[in-house]
């Protein structure tokens, strides 16, 4: 079986550069607070000083998580350093109604089986039977990759049923 790829998707500079910068800003904007004008119970101090240090936490895992790009092709949805997302023949369903939880700019893709649960802040996160693939994603990008999915899948499903 050929791997061709069908639709890469990836994270938009400003949108990262964006996200990224609010969480640091925030982090740093806590630790000030914690330190510049400590709250007069000493456990508010903690809060703070946690909250803080988590920002910067996540600001840096989400500036590594979103210098990958997820691909789809015949394996499923793969994310450049080469580890499987979601493999096809366990993608039940692609979601990007109104109304499901998914994230933003994204679509939500509905597994099978429940998979282990993973995240990549900013590009998609995965719990139980449910995948949220978007976040600092383009949109246009993003809605030609769960077309395409639904397309891949719709051509699966009639295949399997012919034989």
């Amino acid at each position: 079986m050929s791997t061709e790829s069908y639709a890469v998707l990836n994270a938009s500079t400003p949108r990262r550069m964006m996200g990224t910068g609010v969480l640091l800003a925030l982090g740093f904007l806590l630790l000030y607070l914690a330190a510049a004008r400590p709250p007069a119970e000493f456990i508010w101090t903690f809060v703070l000083l946690g909250v803080g240090v988590g920002s910067l936490v996540m600001g840096y895992f989400m500036w590594q998580g979103t210098a990958y790009t997820i691909e789809l092709s015949d394996k499923g949805l793969v994310q450049s350093d080469g580890s499987v997302i979601a493999a096809m023949e366990d993608i039940a369903a692609c979601d990007r109604g109104m109304f499901a939880f998914k994230p933003s700019n994204g679509f939500l893709v509905r597994l099978k089986e429940p998979a282990p649960a993973g995240w990549s802040p900013g590009m998609w996160w995965r719990v139980g039977k449910r995948l949220g693939v978007g976040g600092v994603t383009q949109p246009a990008h993003a809605k030609m990759m769960a077309d395409t999915l639904s397309a891949l899948l719709a051509q699966r499903d009639a295949s399997e049923g012919d034989g």
